[in-house]
């Protein structure tokens, strides 16, 4: 049984892809390989069935055979979060006790579309807290981009108070970095119990800057996923101009595999490139690359690796 998350988690909780055939079937042969890469790349844990991880393309059956998959491959050696956002609470409450039965550490939890109002969203989590029970712990997923639901500090502060067992925020807001240094502040004047956060915005594009604002690390997916590790590993021991450094040398790659739209094909594109899942495919309705894109990606992965090889 892993660990469950609580409110000290720090590092990096890497957003994983969910792994196809050419034909769409679940790839699980890929899945444990995936598995392994993460975890040797010094991953601090892992969050499945995100939204990169094409969750709403999957079927209830298939979400739990690859939460499964996973959990079996880890083998408690990290902290595994579940997607759990549903519009409705019936699913969600099913897949959170069958996941939290095979071991999984925590679920985390978006706001749907649906809903607009302050009042209206602090009602919904309310209803969460409900649905999970004391004994889930879970995460806040703040990304507007994706839900098209605006929290403001306010109202993410309202949730905290309100929820025992919410002990994370994945801060996915962009510009929010004055969002992310008010809830950092709040808990530092005692002003609610601290929460850990972990930053998504889009492959860590403004990660340095947040490890400086007070962020426990990334809970983003990259398909480089060292660079996660070691910029945190390197901010944590205090160097941070090497945080930034090793941050800027993958950048150019970063900031192509966050083009909205294809940006998972990208990813896929990658991992499958880096030996990591036999195929690149993205579950119909989505992306494919064209010719261009993939030399894109080559000289920009050509270039990526000369700059680290200079930084050493």
């Amino acid at each position: 049984m892993n660990s469950q998350l609580d409110r000290n988690a720090k590092g990096v909780y890497l957003i994983t892809v969910t792994p196809f055939t050419d034909s769409g079937a679940l790839d699980l042969a890929s899945t444990d390989r995936m598995v392994d890469f993460c975890l040797d790349k010094g991953v601090t844990g892992l969050t499945i069935l995100g939204i990169m991880g094409e969750a709403p393309k999957l079927t209830m059956e298939e979400s739990r055979t690859f939460v499964k998959q996973v959990l079996a491959r880890v083998n408690g050696r990290v902290p595994v979060v579940v997607g759990a956002s549903s519009p409705g609470f019936a699913p969600m409450k099913e897949l959170t006790q069958s996941v939290m039965a095979l071991g999984a550490a925590g679920v985390m939890v978006a706001p749907p579309s649906t809903v607009r109002t302050d009042d209206q969203i602090t009602a919904y989590f309310d209803m969460v807290n409900e649905t999970l029970g004391a004994d889930v712990p879970w995460v806040l997923q703040d990304h507007p981009v994706a839900t098209g639901v605006l929290m403001s500090t306010g109202v993410i502060l309202k949730i905290l108070k309100n929820s025992p067992g919410c002990v994370m925020l994945k801060h996915e807001d962009s510009p929010g970095l004055a969002k992310l240094s008010a809830i950092r502040a709040a808990s530092d004047k005692g002003e609610l119990k601290r929460v850990s956060i972990l930053t998504g915005n889009g492959g860590g594009l403004f990660l340095p800057e947040e490890l400086t604002r007070g962020a426990d690390g990334a809970m983003t997916g990259f398909a480089y996923p060292e660079m996660m590790v070691d910029v945190c590993a390197a901010h944590a021991a205090g160097n941070v101009e090497r945080a930034h450094d090793l941050f800027d040398a993958y950048l150019p790659l970063a900031r192509y595999e966050q083009q909205a739209n294809i940006g998972l094909a990208v990813r896929k594109h990658i991992l499958m490139k880096r030996g990591v899942i036999a195929s690149e495919a993205v579950r119909k309705p989505g992306p494919k690359l064209s010719a261009q894109d993939m030399a894109d990606i080559a000289r920009l992965t050509a270039r990526q690796d000369k700059r680290l090889a200079e930084l050493g």
